[in-house]
């Protein structure tokens, strides 16, 4: 794991909010493994309220300069 700096919202890779965007890019992986896993985790696992975590990351997560 490669973490660079705080964890921001991506402006260039971003699908609708820009949170897996930028989780892959603090985390240091592909964006498309960030999305495929998030939504295999919130389809797999009760749970696991995935469009409401994201919701909340929307709005918490900072968007990037």
């Amino acid at each position: 794991m490669s973490t660079q700096g705080p964890l921001h919202r991506s402006r260039r890779n971003r699908l609708l909010g820009g949170v897996c965007g930028g989780l892959a890019a603090w985390l240091g992986w592909s964006p498309t493994v960030v999305r495929i896993l998030y939504v295999a985790v919130s389809v797999c696992s009760a749970a696991f309220p995935g469009m409401l975590v994201y919701v909340i990351l929307w709005l918490v997560m900072p968007l990037e300069d």
